[in-house]
Formats: C-alpha cells, sequence, structure tokens
C-alpha cells in the first residue's frame, strides 16, 4: 500500500530534471503525472473484481511484477515515449495492488475492532506515502538524480513480492458458476479511463478541443452501456446489491470528496514552496516532514478511535479540523509568507486528511460479504481515484484564474493569490463532505441495559 501510494507524489518535485533531460515541452511534461493517473483509475474495479474470482494472492503478485517492471523501464527511459508507457503499466499494476490489499485486510480480520486497528495500520501506510513522496521524492532526485525517484520502487516492490509468497496463504480453487464479466470489465475500465483522461488532460490541451470534448461523452456512453449490461448478466463485475449497502455509497462518495480536497492540497503546497518560497526540490521535500509525522499518526490511530467513538463521529470530528486547518493556511498564505506561518494549518489539515483516510475505507467495507470484498475495494478507490482528478481539474482552473499575460513578481504575487483562494475552496468541500457524514453516516449502536438486581426491581 506505502509503494502505490508513494508514487502518486514521489514524481512531482522531479518534474523539472525529467524535461530537461528527456526533452518534454511546458505543455507535455503532465502526461509523466496523468499517464499514471489515467489508467489507475481505469482498471481498479477491474483489479478488485479480479482478486474476488482470480484469487487476492495470484493479483496482489501479477500487480507487483507490472510495478517493479514498469518502474525499471521508467527508470531507464531514454525518451519521453518510454517513460509514458512504462508509468501506464505502472498505473495498471497499481489498479491490481490497491483493492486487492484492502481486500486482504478486510477479509483476513473480523468486521469490528480488530479489523478497524489493521486498517489503521494500511491507512497509516497509504496516507504517509502521499506525503513521503514528495519529501522523498526532493531526497532521490538531489542525491541520485530523477532516475531514482523511479528505481525505488523496484527495491520495495520486489520484497514485497516476495514476502506476498511467504505470509499470505495460497488462493484456493475459484468459487464454480462464477465468471468474469469480461464485456462489463471493458465498458466501465474504457469509460473511466475516457473520463478520467478528459478531466487530466483539458487543462493542457484545452477544454474546447475535440479529443477533451468527444472522450468525456463517450465514456459516459460505456458507463450506461455498463449500466445494461450490468443488470442482465448472470454474475455481474458490480452486483447491483452493492448499492442498496449504504456504508459503501457513503463510503465511496467521501472517498471521492476527500482526494478531491484533501488529495489535491500537497499539489498546490508543492507549488507555493517552489514558486513562492523559492525552495529547491530537497527543501521541499523537507517542509512536509511535519504533515508527514501528523497523517501517519491520524491514519494509525484512525481504527481505534472508530471504535470507541463510532463511523459518523470519527469522520464529523475529523472533518472540521480539517476544514479549520485549510482555513487556517488560506490566511497565511502570501507572497511574502514563511513557513512557520504554515505550522499551524499544516497540522490541522493533517490530522483531518491521517483520520479520513482510514475511516473512509472502514466505512466503505462495512457490511459487505467477503466474497465481494475485492469489487467493493474497487469501487471505493475508483471513487477516490476519479475524486483526485476531478478536483485537481477544478483547483487548477481556480489557482490559475487571471495567470494569463503576467510575468515576474506580478505572476508570482498573482499565484500566491491563487493558491489562497484555492486552499479556501478545499476548506468549502470539506465543509459539504462533513455534511454528507452528519447525513449519511450510521451512528453507533447503544448496548443493552444492564439487567436490574432482583433486589432493585421494586422500587
Amino acid at each position: 500500500m506505502l509503494i502505490v501510494s508513494l508514487d502518486q507524489y514521489i514524481v512531482v518535485v522531479a518534474l523539472p530534471d525529467i524535461a530537461r533531460d528527456l526533452g518534454y515541452s511546458a505543455q507535455t511534461l503532465q502526461t509523466v503525472i496523468s499517464a499514471y493517473s489515467v489508467a489507475s483509475a481505469g482498471f481498479l474495479l477491474f483489479g478488485g473484481r479480479a482478486a474476488d474470482l482470480l484469487g487476492r494472492r495470484r493479483i496482489l503478485a501479477t500487480g507487483l511484477v507490472l510495478y517493479a517492471g514498469a518502474s525499471l523501464a521508467g527508470g531507464l527511459a531514454t525518451g519521453p515515449g518510454m517513460l509514458l508507457a512504462a508509468r501506464a503499466i505502472q498505473g495498471l499494476g497499481g489498479a491490481l495492488v490497491f483493492p486487492t490489499t484492502l481486500a486482504l485486510v478486510n477479509t483476513t480480520f473480523p468486521e469490528g475492532q480488530v479489523r478497524n486497528r489493521a486498517l489503521g495500520i494500511w491507512g497509516g501506510a497509504g496516507a504517509a506515502g502521499l506525503v513521503i513522496g514528495v519529501l522523498l521524492g526532493g531526497l532521490l532526485t538531489r542525491a541520485f538524480g530523477w532516475e531514482a525517484v523511479f528505481l525505488v520502487n523496484v527495491a520495495l516492490a520486489v520484497p514485497a513480492l516476495l514476502l506476498a509468497f511467504v505470509l499470505l496463504p495460497p488462493d484456493g480453487e475459484r468459487e464454480k458458476g462464477r465468471k468474469f464479466d469480461l464485456p462489463g470489465a471493458l465498458s466501465v475500465t474504457l469509460g473511466v479511463t475516457l473520463i478520467v483522461f478528459a478531466l487530466v488532460q483539458g487543462p493542457g490541451l484545452g477544454w474546447l478541443s475535440p479529443g477533451i470534448l468527444i472522450s468525456p461523452v463517450a465514456g459516459l456512453l460505456l458507463i450506461g452501456a455498463f449500466a445494461l449490461i450490468e443488470r442482465r448478466s448472470s454474475d455481474p463485475l458490480m452486483p447491483p446489491r452493492l448499492l442498496s449497502n449504504r456504508n459503501l455509497v457513503t463510503g465511496v462518495v467521501i472517498a471521492f470528496m476527500f482526494m478531491a480536497t484533501f488529495g489535491s492540497v500537497l499539489y498546490f503546497l508543492s507549488l507555493y514552496f517552489q514558486e513562492i518560497l523559492g525552495y529547491d526540490a530537497l527543501q521541499t521535500g523537507a517542509g512536509f516532514l511535519i504533515p508527514t509525522a501528523v497523517v501517519v499518526a491520524g491514519s494509525t490511530m484512525a481504527g481505534q478511535i472508530v471504535t470507541r467513538m463510532g463511523l459518523r463521529a470519527t469522520l464529523v470530528a475529523a472533518l472540521g479540523i480539517g476544514a479549520v486547518g485549510a482555513v487556517a493556511l488560506g490566511l497565511v498564505v502570501s507572497p511574502d509568507g514563511s513557513y512557520v506561518e504554515l505550522i499551524p494549518g499544516l497540522v490541522a489539515l493533517s490530522i483531518g486528511d491521517g483520520v479520513v483516510f482510514t475511516t473512509m475505507f472502514i466505512t466503505a467495507a462495512t457490511g459487505v460479504s467477503d466474497r465481494d470484498q475485492g469489487i467493493a475495494s474497487g469501487v471505493a478507490s475508483t471513487g477516490s481515484g476519479v475524486g483526485a482528478a476531478v478536483g485537481l481539474a477544478i483547483l487548477v482552473l481556480v489557482a490559475t484564474a487571471g495567470l494569463d499575460d503576467l510575468t515576474g513578481e506580478r505572476l508570482r504575487i498573482a499565484t500566491a493569490d491563487g493558491i489562497r483562494t484555492t486552499l479556501f475552496v478545499v476548506a468549502g468541500g470539506i465543509v459539504v463532505t462533513l455534511l454528507v457524514a452528519v447525513r449519511r453516516c450510521p451512528t453507533p449502536t447503544a448496548p443493552p441495559p444492564a439487567p436490574v438486581p432482583a433486589q432493585w426491581r421494586r422500587c
């Protein structure tokens, strides 16, 4: 989980060096990020269902092999084409690994306190990876060059692959009568891929360009075809009964909103550190040390907090703290700001980030049978992947509004103003997520009253 999460941001701080060495232009450099995110988001449902039907250890191992091989190819890339192909295959590997790790935890531990604690450890690794990626990317780029941000994945994935065969029990025989819904898998995978492609590439290619206009329309048509296929399938990729699970649907909505808000802040903070405060790659990475520590602590403790307080209370408290943190950051972001001024907001935002990350996946898994944990994990992670694309696309428009034709100091000041406005928009999005949690998350059931001793019954 740490490996897959790490890769979402480890490449960000190495982009200038990659552009210089491989000949990317300012317009094409973003494809290094988008190639991974588009492939990953498109195949998450496929990966989750494959884990249910073909065996979770098999799919985990397959995903890790793809991930390690693509990372090696990325580190050895000599041109843009080779790097983009490697990034797309990395995304496919991540789409197999992510939901499978979640399904493995959910099927290994029974629902309740034990699973919550296990998901806290899992979520701590995932939430930490988002932040550690920026720090590690800066360190590796400074010390060894941009190639190291890809090769480090090989050093992590190979031991994980070996341990999968040592620690995880072999997959049993396939359940008789169950088959893989290939038409459903193809339609939803291509549909989600086209929608995410349009959202990710829209800012660079232009929202009115033919490819960006056609892609989401075709994607929505394919999603509609997927719904029809699932209704008629004897063993659908996504069983309709899952949509009747209130917790799963709520978890998906919160995962979408979480990545659209919390998940986008790292991008803008990295931009603020480098473009406004003038940090280099290493200093930018160091700036995320405090958030990393807080996110890891929050994610790891979230499972125990859920056990004590319940899903609703935990989410509401964490989202409230996160919203306060986003506002606090927005108030101090300025062209003449300093890192010290950011610390209170960073801490509050990171507490919310860490706790919500784990809790939203606990919510999505509640009440789902073991045989459907893979596809449920795929649905929740698809929600988070699409949320990341939608959120970043919208927030980039907010942050860059009015920057055309500006240069020099005027551009720097306007960029800081745009980031400040973006943080206030993020705070608003977190408040909307809080309202969803208040209305839809279950409250903890009260324990039955203790029996009254016989000698007191007359009273």
